[in-house]
């Protein structure tokens, strides 16, 4: 773990300031704009997922840890990133819901002029807080569905629950206007049942179902050689069936997404193994102990605590900046090499 130290400086500004003040804009060493952070605000997860926590969260003794970031440091955090020119945060786990002070955590980040406040979930509680996330300010939800089939939603999870979270979803579909993506893991013997499942999904709801690449970690060798495979059986029926590739935001994430004239819904693939794919990466993380990784798969973490716990927004930025230069051009999943990362959970991926 490595710490940056930073010459101390007056932070000497409003907490509005930067709404009326230039924006800067994050550039590493390869020219590319990061302006989309990931924040982790908790590691905890109560989903068993086979690909990720098949034994369950077993860190901290299988306890919820006591050290995550506060709100007054998410607060910092937020601000200082707001003003270096972020325009698009995700809060991620773990599994968020899981902190009962996400409602304060999404209207403190859009209160900061973040344009985009989205949250990635297991829909556990949607249900439940739904209403309230919404009404703090919540654009985007990603919410994983491996699969349509409630048996093997089960099986894969840990949780019967299927049932309940489509019908939380289309709650949310029909009373709210946050954006809705859905993700899934690709695995090589349920892909095409989950694509054909997907579609019938997508005909007639706004949504975008997203097939995301297995990626290995230490945790998961065994069941990432027997289960990966890549995207070009999806992307091809995709093609062949008269879909088309969209043009990708600024600050949207890495998938490619694909759209029908007979859908209301949409496709999209995320394939971390694909030649270059990190050529566009405009993602910063921050992990739920207040560590920056410049990459999902890096060798390390810089620990910026010290900034956040003193409420040093000046500092924060220049230690931000100062990274800059190291960002990794890119991962090393094909030399399965995962870095710090013993599964996804530990920063929300």
């Amino acid at each position: 773990m490595k710490t940056i130290t930073t010459h101390p400086m007056p932070v000497g500004s409003s907490p509005t300031a930067h709404r009326y003040a230039p924006k800067s804009t994050l550039v590493d060493g390869f020219h590319r704009q990061l302006n989309y952070l990931r924040l982790s605000v908790t590691d905890f997860c109560n989903f068993r997922c086979d690909y990720c926590l098949p034994n369950g969260y077993t860190a901290n003794g299988g306890k919820r840890p006591d050290n995550e970031l506060s709100l007054n440091e998410i607060n910092t955090l937020v601000q200082g990133f707001a003003e270096l020119g972020t325009s698009k945060i995700r809060l991620t786990g773990g599994e968020p819901s899981i902190r009962s002070d996400l409602t304060d955590i999404i209207a403190l980040t859009k209160s900061h002029g973040i344009a985009t406040v989205a949250v990635s979930s297991n829909g556990y509680k949607l249900g439940k807080h739904l209403s309230a996330w919404h009404t703090a300010g919540l654009n985007q939800l990603n919410l994983s569905i491996d699969s349509f089939d409630p048996m093997l939603f089960k099986q894969i999870t840990g949780f019967d629950m299927l049932p309940t979270l489509l019908g939380d979803i289309d709650t949310l579909l029909d009373s709210t206007d946050i954006r809705l993506k859905i993700n899934g893991i690709l695995k090589a013997d349920t892909a095409f049942d989950n694509l054909l499942s997907a579609l019938d999904y997508a005909k007639t709801r706004p949504v975008t179902y997203r097939f995301i690449e297995f990626m290995q970690t230490s945790d998961n060798g065994k069941l990432f050689f027997a289960e990966h495979t890549n995207v070009s059986r999806i992307r091809n029926y995709l093609l062949e069936r008269g879909w088309v590739a969209q043009v990708r935001a600024s600050d949207a994430g890495p998938a490619t997404e694909y759209h029908h004239d007979d859908y209301v819904g949409k496709i999209g693939i995320i394939e971390p193994y694909a030649t270059h794919f990190c050529d566009s990466c405009n993602r910063l993380r921050v992990s739920s102990q207040g560590k920056v990784h410049l990459c999902l798969f890096d060798k390390a973490s810089y620990d910026v605590r010290e900034f956040l716990a003193s409420g040093d927004v000046t500092g924060l930025k220049r230690a931000v900046q100062n990274l800059m230069p190291i960002k990794p051009e890119h991962h090393h999943l094909h030399e399965q090499n995962s870095g710090l990362m013993n599964n996804l959970s530990m920063i929300g991926g």
